[in-house]
């Protein structure tokens, strides 16, 4: 579930290894791409952190993000 704080969406996800967790990251990359906002992004082993924001209105959380969100979302 997507977590409103800090002004960012949040959201951690964890797969059953590295490479799923970095193949995961590649779709995130191809769908951010299309819509030309993309979030911050930690990995670490088999686990992916997101956070989106929209950086252009003053880091905050705008409907761009929610969009974006539910295409992640997507993907799973």
């Amino acid at each position: 579930m997507w977590q409103e704080e800090n002004n960012a969406l949040y959201r951690k996800f964890q797969f059953k290894d590295f490479k799923e967790a970095f193949a995961f990251l590649t779709k995130v990359a191809m769908v951010a791409e299309t819509v030309n906002h993309h979030p911050t992004i930690k990995n670490t082993w088999n686990t992916v952190e997101l956070w989106l924001s929209t950086h252009d209105a003053g880091n905050v959380v705008t409907a761009k993000d929610r969009d974006l969100a539910a295409l992640i979302d997507a993907l799973l």
